[in-house]
């Protein structure tokens, strides 16, 4: 027991060694400040966290270089471009072992066929939250930001990702993701003008206003939404039924990354269950890694923001990256919307 011990404080001793930096650049309010210094302590790698509100946020920076990071957490839907654009480098599955423990679902993936640039980290739906202390109506529609009630009226935010709110938008004026059907464009365009007026704010960082009251609804994640109904039992998430997204935001490390193997240890590292389940329990997410659901919270097998019932199943759709005319045409409606 006593050498096991000694053998066991070497080598806790040599990774605490192994220092220098690490420099990650993900969405806001998602990344565990434990499972961070449970790293820290295992390898005596400093890491700094960066936050951005929205895909579009985080490509415009990357793209224009001296940003300094090494790990970015792009949606599913976005990782396509990132790659075709060569800002992303191939992983290794022997640099990175832990790869193994990607759930099956999750390993081969229309968006990075076989894994060959990103990991998962979490994945959920977008749909809507609601304080149903303030409206007592019917909550799994889009209607509750597009048209929304009296009672809602100048208590909405709507979170500033583009590609998510605009294919919501089109599939309640009758459309499909990613269209390019200029009819179906034109209506959803000034069906988000009109509603912008009843709009508080597009801000993504909400959790602790949605709980205190401070917004009544709008847009959001099913994890935030959860984390934020912990705070305030009047909050509530809705499915809406003209159509919802499920995404997956997964880790990759980036071409011009100074601290590559430090990158690669950090990626094995929130491949082990336990880890994987440390960031679920603070973010509120599923997170595709086999073997972590004997870590993950109790309150998450029941959430009604995780498990999604049968009956708002068939409105779900996996984003999917759009074309790049379409992604311009939401661009240009987005861009309108803003100002």
């Amino acid at each position: 027991m006593l050498a096991a011990g000694a053998l066991a404080a070497s080598t806790a001793m040599a990774a605490a060694q192994d220092g220098g930096q690490l420099n990650i650049y993900n969405w806001g309010n998602y990344t565990s400040p434990e499972m961070i210094e449970k790293f820290e302590e295992e390898t005596g790698i400093t890491v700094t966290v960066t936050d951005f509100d929205s895909n579009d946020t985080a490509l415009t920076r990357i793209r224009a270089g001296g940003h300094g990071f090494d790990i970015v957490v792009p949606s599913n839907n976005y990782v396509p471009i990132w790659v075709e654009a060569g800002l992303l480098q191939e992983l290794d599955p022997e640099e990175i072992p832990n790869m193994a423990n990607i759930a099956e679902r999750w390993r081969d993936v229309p968006w990075d066929p076989n894994r060959t640039h990103t990991v998962p980290w979490q994945w959920g739906t977008t749909g809507v939250i609601v304080n149903t202390s303030v409206y007592e109506g019917d909550i799994d529609t889009s209607a509750i930001f597009l048209d929304p009630p009296d009672e809602l009226k100048g208590k909405i935010n709507v979170i500033p990702e583009m590609t998510d709110v605009m294919n919501m938008t089109v599939r309640y004026v009758g459309g499909e993701q990613c269209t390019e059907d200029r009819d179906i464009l034109r209506q959803a365009r000034d069906k988000l003008v009109e509603a912008k007026q009843h709009w508080i704010a597009l801000d993504y960082g909400t959790v602790d206003a949605y709980a205190a009251g401070d917004i009544a609804a709008g847009v959001y994640w099913n994890g935030a939404s959860m984390r934020a109904r912990l705070q305030n039992e009047d909050l509530a998430y809705g499915y809406p039924k003209e159509g919802y997204p499920i995404w997956m935001d997964s880790a990759a490390i980036l071409t011009d990354a100074q601290n590559t193997e430090n990158a690669k240890k950090f990626l094995n590292f929130v491949l082990e269950p336990e880890n994987a389940a440390m960031i679920s329990e603070f973010a509120r997410y599923a997170n595709g890694v086999e073997g972590s659901d004997e870590f993950m919270p109790e309150d998450m097998t029941t959430a009604p923001e995780i498990v999604v019932a049968p009956e708002h199943e068939e409105a779900a759709y996996f984003s999917v990256t759009c074309p790049a005319e379409t992604q311009q045409l939401y661009t240009q409606i987005w861009t309108e919307l803003l100002r």
